[in-house]
């Protein structure tokens, strides 16, 4: 071998060792938990498997932050992260956990709904691995997930995913998505028996929010989708949004799409049923380069010329829409649905206080609101 195939093939083999070297310490890092921290109103931190044991050990286990009272009252549920990438729902339920008090009835929030999904990206996508908020105690780090769970937790995937019990066919990388699985399978794959055990936790429940991000060139945006079983409290938190000038659109839970929230938690569980979705750029077709700057600032310059060109279903310029924003929307709505379900329901509701309001997480940013990040 000449000197400089042996320079070539040294060089070839420290790059190799760097890879497998980054590579593992990505892995590693992806399966690290964010220091989400229980505000003084937790009243219990349990485990999703408590509600079904086949789950327990999984990497789909995953926190149940439980903000309860001493009088009783109805049981309202807030799942953030079923689909991990939109992080908006999960940094709701986080402001939840790390803030809100019950003084009535109990608030049950799920931050990870997908936890498996918050442990790998989509290379070809570009997405981040991570991203962080500055507090005024000190950095906290959230993690970008993906869609659909980790393929290393479940697969392969099937040609087909055949929904139970609807016998609806769908494509089969579905039976990796959770809001195609609901109301999920006792036993089998991962996802279902996260999606069983959520169904579970969803029958203690007098209402169950489920919280969503989309493309902005996605019809159904910022939006609330209710099962039949919630209209009036859809319609009624709609209406109160829409007069604080916070524009939220209402749609019915289609009966012919199964394996969605909003659809099987009323219909097998017998909850209210609602899912709300907000504008994330970082989603979309049309968007430029990954960066931070997009998926937490949510400005985009071809989202601003689509925007001109008619092609999205909401208003785009140059302020973008901010991760603060899409939170203090979820947060906004959480309290309208909250307030519509008391006004309907006065002989048990659910009493909160001391959540984030609207207009403070639009011009304070998210930081104010978040513990200090945990000591080593």
């Amino acid at each position: 071998m000449s000197m400089a195939n042996k320079k070539s093939a040294l060089l070839l083999s420290v790059a190799a060792v760097v890879v497998s070297v980054t590579s593992g310490w990505i892995f590693q890092s992806m399966h690290e938990d964010e220091p989400i921290v229980s505000g003084a109103g937790v009243t219990a931190r349990r485990m999703l498997s408590e509600f079904e044991g086949n789950l327990k050990g999984s990497p789909g286990d995953t926190p149940v932050f439980e903000i309860g009272s001493d009088k009783a009252g109805g049981t309202i549920t807030i799942l953030g992260g079923t689909h991990p990438q939109e992080i908006a729902g999960m940094m709701a339920a986080v402001l939840l956990v790390e803030n809100a008090r019950a003084t009535q009835g109990k608030l049950v929030v799920v931050p990870q709904s997908n936890r498996s999904g918050f442990t790998h990206t989509d290379p070809m996508e570009a997405y981040l691995h991570s991203y962080e908020v500055d507090t005024p105690g000190g950095k906290r780090w959230f993690r970008v997930g993906m869609r659909l769970a980790n393929p290393v937790h479940q697969w392969p995937d099937p040609d087909i995913f055949i929904h139970y019990p609807s016998r609806e066919g769908m494509v089969g990388h579905e039976t990796r998505n959770l809001n195609r699985n609901h109301p999920g399978k006792k036993e089998g794959w991962l996802v279902g028996r996260v999606s069983y055990a959520l169904t579970q936790l969803a029958k203690t429940s007098s209402l169950i929010f489920d919280l969503h991000e989309a493309q902005p060139e996605y019809p159904v945006i910022n939006k609330l989708v209710s099962h039949e079983n919630a209209f009036e409290v859809s319609a009624t938190a709609q209406a109160m949004l829409q007069s604080r000038r916070i524009p939220m659109g209402l749609e019915k839970s289609p009966k012919n799409l199964h394996g969605l929230s909003h659809r099987e938690f009323g219909d097998h569980a017998k909850a209210l049923a609602i899912l709300a979705e907000s504008a994330n750029p970082a989603m979309g077709r049309f968007r430029g380069r990954t960066s931070e700057e997009l998926v937490v600032g949510g400005k985009d310059a071809n989202y601003v010329r689509a925007a001109q060109l008619g092609r999205l279903f909401v208003r785009f310029d140059e302020q973008g829409w901010p991760l603060n924003v899409r939170v203090a929307r979820h947060l906004a709505a959480i309290e309208e649905v909250i307030n519509a379900y008391n006004e309907l329901n006065p002989d048990k509701p659910v009493i909160i206080e001391n959540m984030p309001k609207y207009r403070d997480v639009v011009e304070k940013g998210l930081g104010p609101f978040l513990k200090p990040p945990p000591k080593a």
